[in-house]
């Protein structure tokens, strides 16, 4: 598979993930971790732009463990 594609696929997963997600408004300890972990994502098409997939790899998977935390909090 692509390097490349690959990343891109797990930006998608994780903004459908996310929109999935129920979250609490009113909590504001779980709406945190999820700016931090846009910003992992938004940091992962940051990286990519610029060709750095292992960056971008890592940073797409903070992203997706950063939401995985929430659901073991639920």
């Amino acid at each position: 598979m692509d390097v490349e594609k690959r990343i891109k696929d797990d930006i998608n997963l994780f903004h459908k993930n996310v929109k999935e997600m129920k979250l609490e408004k009113n909590d504001s300890k779980i709406g945190e971790i999820v700016r931090l972990a846009t910003n992992y994502c938004e940091d992962a098409n940051f990286y990519l732009k610029k060709k750095d997939y292992v960056t971008a790899f890592g940073c797409i998977n903070y992203a997706h463990g950063l939401l995985d935390a929430i659901r073991k909090m639920k």
